[in-house]
């Protein structure tokens, strides 16, 4: 019996081996994929009592971090002073939006001219979907926030997509909330807006 024990444990070391020689010894190491700027998008949604706007944001830069074909984390950054309005066609009304949005009332850009958001932990479920906890930084502060993404990666890179809401009081942008100023009346701006991103990386 002590002999077929040994010759067992002989066998499972000289298994180990091949399997290790097989794929060079070697576990998968993440990769971080550049993101491609122009091909990624920022879209916004605000809401208010009295209707919704809706524009685009420019995405600076950044990175998907993946490892063996699953997304693991990144960063991106976030350039506030690109902020556009798409439903507005009145230049003037336009304009007058976007420096109001530009100001300390909501995103104070000329202060804070960047958001970011690090991703901590991205959990992998069926087909390519994800829950990502991240930190997101908007006006100088920080807030968690967790978020469903879909993610593909293949060969050439990575392409991520998420829906979600942003409370934007988290942030100090108190303007025209309810939560603040109880008697605003139709003069309410509802505390979240909704961000629909797609993110496109390569190596």
């Amino acid at each position: 019996m002590k002999v077929v024990k040994n010759l067992m444990v002989v066998a499972f070391a000289a298994l180990v081996s091949v399997s290790a020689m097989a794929d060079g010894g070697k576990k998968a190491a993440p990769v971080a994929l550049k993101v491609n700027p122009s091909a990624s998008t920022f879209n916004w949604l605000g809401k208010k009592v009295t209707g919704e706007h809706n524009g685009t944001i420019g995405i600076q830069s950044g990175s998907l971090v993946v490892n063996a074909g699953k997304l693991q984390g990144g960063e991106f950054t976030i350039d506030m002073k690109t902020i556009k309005c798409l439903d507005l066609t009145d230049a003037g009304y336009n304009a007058k939006l976007v420096g109001h949005l530009s100001s300390p009332d909501f995103f104070d850009v000329t202060n804070f001219p960047t958001a970011k958001l690090k991703i901590k932990k991205a959990t992998a479920k069926e087909k390519g979907n994800y829950e990502v906890t991240g930190d997101l930084t908007i006006n100088g502060v920080t807030q968690p926030i967790t978020f469903p993404a879909v993610v593909t990666v293949d060969a050439k890179g990575a392409t991520a997509t998420a829906k979600f809401d942003v409370d934007r009081t988290k942030f100090g942008s108190k303007f025209g909330s309810k939560s603040f100023f109880e008697s605003i009346g139709d003069k309410m701006i509802y505390d979240n807006f909704q961000v629909d991103v797609k993110i496109v990386a390569a190596k």
